[in-house]
């Protein structure tokens, strides 16, 4: 057996709509294909005893212990895998549930397909399947245990803690989409010019001023006890020598921490002793220079939750803490606390583990105890000395007993300090009255207060902190979305969404493009090449000067990698023809509809799928979409069409040179298309397709028909607004067409355009690319051999993708042998040695196709060939009126 391919899906994908985070795992069984499990003498008993929980699999038989059934029975180890990869992220505390496996093509390959919670821990888990399924064959001992435990270390280290996930899960239930902008906790909420950014539980709009001074715990209380908030009494001190004089002067009991430090480190409470005073100002320096001795108050600890600047929340936190019985020891007695099925490694849990480390010797070493030590029963011992729950503290909600003026008080110190989320540090007997009469004390302001408390807190009801902040990042119901055109097809993508974006941005709109060209954000490249895939959509998503997006969506992205995103508002499909099957698993045209499909099943209920009537594949998706449907067709008399406006469904139809919308029983005109420079004054009847596309996906978002008359009339399929499609160059002798027609379909189109043109002769220069079948390829070599006089073949060893380029020239040049025998064929290696040749043999009144990736270079090449053709000297002559007024 052997792995052939793993890939990360993240978003609406071939194998789901609703499931986006997906590994998919192409696996060749090789041998293994003859051998079902219950050909392997006890395979199935070694899987079950590995991993009992398996038991639990309900598998296609609906019910407990089917899994396992299935083994005994045979299945094949793809499906076994699959089993083994969900399991163990479930047993290292990931919820995970779906999975699916489908043959493949050649025999003995499979796609073994199942989610994930963390990316990291999903292609971790794929592999350890691999390798406990082949262990398990042979027979061979095997860790699973260190597997489980990594995967915990993985879930630590790559999800997100609980402050940040309760505003993704927020944000998600109010359909608000986020995009993860790094690998902690930096997160994109909302798409486009409509974004914000938080980072844990600092957002874009958090004063970076208002963070230092809360980082800054000296300066924090200067500037409350400036505006009269009750602060305890203290000293700031860089030396031992300072410390004792500041404790001379405070008295016993007092608090020692950093001056500038959070979460509780580097801090020590109640200390009542100078050598304890001197412990604590050596555990304070690992964490600041400077260093803080204040008044200890006494009374509980509370923290207060503040977002915009209004009360949300308040909690009582308790240290961890055990409790003596007279028998156990205190690491017995750790032992039982942690029992608690509340309590988890890490964040797993609504607790933390308690776990024993310097602070905890340190207090009991104070104590005069060990960990071995019997705590006498009754005894309350405490092994942190601060309630941080990410040290195993607990907390208690008691927001609806906060008095009105502690209330008053926390929102005051919000603005003074001037953060817009902060969490206020009070100890005081209780928040029941005004702490300004208990003698509590505000001890500290926090920027990026945890959430953890008030979400989970051990007694009391749990608070939902995080709807606050997005009620703060998009008051009144602000949007957080960008419209998205996504344009898919075999051909004529690029051109409907050059068209698009075009419209659009005639409309005002800012928009941000991808293309097989590269990004372009308002009309500029950002970024050259194929972006026509999910990670260049998420590109245009991120930029915060965008608010209307289209898309170009390959199939190879969507393949590789899902959607970018997870709804549009309009998809466009083109047509749906032979072209790189046989790649990826997508072998057939009807596994290629389903494919590209995945595009218009994507839409909002509200939105629009706009499909070609004239395509049987592209026809047959309306069936499977959940949104409103609107046509094209080429045939102003297709049934198809009459059908769906009769029923007052929106199609746009070629009639009688023009470009006409039908909606019920109106009609609207367009334009007609010898005003329209893309169809070359209706002779490209390819281009009329994507135009009927363009006006469908345009008219749906609102565009006036004025607008869209005005946009289609200045939209040229030139070098500089349609690059590599269909530009024509006029020289003096002859024409030449630069296209990127790339597959047999595409050829077709230009050739029956280029028989339009009234050409005395015309001349392909072509070549193939590897992702093609060698069928494809005779079929691209045949097809231009049916349209042009005299075809060149050259070899691309630039897209060869892995195959010998040799080959695949030899079966275009097979392609073009087998059409017509008229046909003249040259074969010339390098492409520019083909092009030069072409131009030097050139006839007036010919034309010379060159089809090619290399789009600039040729183009380049043209123009400058062109310029040397003209005379650009001007004399005086040649200047109007300059004679006349020098007579006067």
């Amino acid at each position: 057996m052997k792995i052939l391919e793993t890939r990360v899906l993240r978003g609406p994908n071939y194998w789901s709509n609703r499931r986006h985070n997906l590994i998919v795992m192409r696996l060749d069984l090789e041998e293994m294909e003859h051998y079902p499990s219950n050909t392997i003498p006890g395979f199935p008993e070694r899987m079950e005893r590995l991993l009992p929980s398996l038991h639990e699999h309900r598998c296609s038989r609906g019910y407990e212990g089917g899994f396992l059934e299935r083994l005994k029975e045979g299945t094949w180890m793809g499906h076994v895998m699959e089993h083994v990869a969900l399991e163990l992220q479930v047993l290292a505390g990931m919820r995970c549930g779906f999975g699916r496996v489908q043959t493949d093509e050649p025999e003995g390959v499979y796609n073994v397909v199942f989610d994930y919670e963390v990316e990291r821990a999903g292609l971790y888990a794929a592999q350890a399947a691999y390798d406990i399924v082949r262990a398990m064959i042979a027979d061979e001992p095997c860790d699973v245990e260190k597997d489980i435990f990594h995967l915990r270390e993985i879930r630590e280290e790559e999800r997100f803690g609980p402050s940040t996930q309760s505003i993704v899960d927020a944000a998600e239930k109010r359909n608000i989409p986020l995009l993860r902008l790094n690998n902690y906790s930096l997160v994109q909420l909302g798409w486009g010019v409509h974004q914000q950014r938080i980072q844990a539980t600092v957002t874009g709009q958090t004063s970076s001023i208002g963070l230092e001074i809360a980082y800054d715990k000296e300066e924090t209380k200067n500037m409350l006890y400036n505006n009269a908030c009750p602060v305890p009494f203290g000293y700031v001190a860089l030396s031992w020598e300072e410390i004792q004089r500041a404790v001379s002067k405070i008295g016993f009991p007092v608090v020692i921490k950093p001056v500038d430090s959070n979460h509780g480190k580097g801090a020590t409470i109640n200390v009542r002793s100078e050598a304890d005073a001197k412990t604590a100002f050596e555990a304070a320096r690992h964490h600041s220079n400077r260093v803080i001795a204040e008044k200890y108050i006494h009374g509980n600890d509370y923290r207060l939750l503040v977002i915009n600047y209004r009360l949300v929340a308040a909690a009582r936190r308790i240290p961890a803490h055990v409790t003596g019985d007279g028998k156990s020891t205190i690491r017995e007695l750790i032992d039982i606390v942690n029992s608690d099925p509340r309590r988890g490694y890490g964040h797993e849990k609504m607790l933390t583990e308690i776990t024993v480390d310097s602070m905890t010797l340190r207090l009991l070493e104070q104590a005069g105890y060990a960990v071995e030590s019997v705590l006498p029963e009754g005894e309350i011992f405490y092994l942190k000395s601060t309630a941080n729950l990410s040290t195993g503290g607990v907390s208690e909600e008691v927001t609806d007993t906060v008095h009105s003026y502690n209330i008053f008080m926390a929102e005051r110190v919000a603005r003074i300090i001037g953060i817009d989320i902060c969490g206020i540090d009070v100890i005081a007997p209780s928040l029941t009255e005004p702490i300004s009469d208990n003698e509590g004390a505000i001890i500290e302001v926090n920027g990026a207060p945890g959430f953890r408390m008030h979400l989970s807190p051990a007694t009391g009801q749990p608070r939902n902190v995080a709807e606050p902040v997005l009620d703060m990042l998009f008051p009144g119901g602000d949007p957080a979305r960008i419209p998205i055109v996504s344009v898919t097809g075999t051909n004529g993508k690029t051109t409907t969404v050059r068209l698009i974006a075009h419209i659009m941005r005639m409309n005002g709109k800012n928009i941000g493009c991808t293309t097989t060209d590269g990004i372009y954000i308002q009309n500029r490249l950002l970024y050259k090449g194929d972006c026509s895939g999910p990670e260049s959509a998420r590109f245009v998503l991120r930029d915060p000067t965008v608010d209307y997006a289209v898309f170009e969506t390959a199939r190879g992205g969507i393949l590789r990698s899902g959607l970018g995103y997870d709804l549009g508002d309009v998809g466009v499909v083109t047509n749906v023809t032979s072209d790189h099957l046989g790649i990826s698993g997508i072998h057939s045209l009807e596994q290629l509809t389903r494919l590209k499909s995945i595009v218009v099943e994507n839409i909002y209920p509200e939105g629009y799928a706009v499909l070609n009537a004239d395509d049987e594949h592209v026809y047959s998706m309306r069936d499977n979409i959940g949104c409103h449907a609107a046509f094209f067709s080429m045939d102003a008399n297709n049934p198809r069409i009459h059908e769906h406006c009769a029923a007052g469904g929106l199609a746009a139809v070629y009639v009688d040179g023009s470009i006409v919308l039908r909606k019920g029983d109106w009609e609207i005109l367009v334009d007609k298309v010898i005003n329209i420079p893309l169809t070359y004054s209706g002779r490209a009847a390819f281009q009329i397709q994507n135009v009927l596309a363009a006006c469908l996906a345009a008219f749906v978002r609102d565009v006036k028909i004025e607008d869209l008359r005005a946009a289609l009339q200045t939209f040229f399929p030139s070098s500089a607004q349609l690059p590599g499609r269909m530009n024509i160059f006029e020289l003096e002798r002859f024409r030449v067409l630069i296209d990127y027609a790339h597959n047999p379909a595409s050829m077709e189109a230009i050739g029956r355009f280029v028989r339009t043109l009234g050409v005395t002769s015309s001349v392909g220069i072509v070549a193939g690319t590897g992702d093609r079948r060698n069928e494809d390829l005779r079929e691209y070599g045949l097809t231009a051999a049916r349209h042009f006089d005299r075809v060149i073949v050259w070899e691309d060893s630039d897209y060869a993708r892995g195959r010998d380029s040799r080959d695949i020239m030899g079966l275009v040049v097979e392609g073009v042998r087998s059409a017509r025998p008229e046909t003249a064929l040259q074969v010339i290696s390098d492409e520019d040695d083909a092009v030069d040749h072409a131009l030097d043999q050139a006839a007036p009144g010919s034309i010379i196709c060159i089809f090619t990736g290399r789009i600039e270079e040729m183009t380049a090449k043209i123009k400058a060939l062109k310029e040397q053709e003209m005379d650009l000297t001007i004399t005086r002559s040649d200047i109007p009126n300059l004679g006349k007024r020098g007579s006067e």
